[in-house]
């Protein structure tokens, strides 16, 4: 089930790579980024963002990720680290990102940062017809009767 899982994660967060992101122990609530993902590296991927933003700092943080059709949920921890890389800068600049940068790749305030994944907590939710009737009655589920559920290594 884990291979299964981890695939179903990428291929989800391949198609609508938005995700909300907040830093451990900072009391600030997540916002919503979008991940630049390279299906060559599945330990981790980066988002663009800029010096002053509350997790521009980087350190242990949560990315929480749920798909278009809403069946595929993830909680993923890891740690973001300055990315100073000019190829990897260089390698998922496009013209959205441009756009939140007046001077381009040399905007002074341009922050791009690594996500190093570590594990991740995955929901698949995909109910049972016993499971369907019973949310349709209003009778008392079975975690197992929605889908399935997943502690994985990244």
């Amino acid at each position: 089930m884990t291979t299964d899982m981890k695939k179903e994660m990428w291929e989800a967060m391949a198609s609508s790579p938005n995700v909300m992101v907040s830093l451990v122990g900072k009391y600030q609530h997540a916002e919503p980024m979008r991940a630049q993902l390279d299906k060559h590296a599945n330990g981790e991927f980066w988002f663009y963002t800029r010096k002053d933003n509350r997790i521009a700092e980087g350190g242990e943080a949560m990315v929480h990720f749920s798909s278009k059709g809403h069946d595929v949920f993830a909680c993923i921890r890891g740690v973001l680290v300055r990315e100073l890389r000019p190829e990897i800068i260089d390698k998922y600049w496009s013209n959205p990102v441009e756009a939140w940068y007046d001077e381009g790749k040399n905007d002074p305030n341009l922050r791009m940062l690594r996500f190093e994944l570590v594990d991740a907590e995955i929901w698949h939710a995909d109910p049972s017809l016993k499971g369907v009737f019973k949310l349709m009655t209003g009778k008392t589920l079975n975690g197992d009767e929605m889908g399935e559920h997943d502690k994985v290594s990244l």
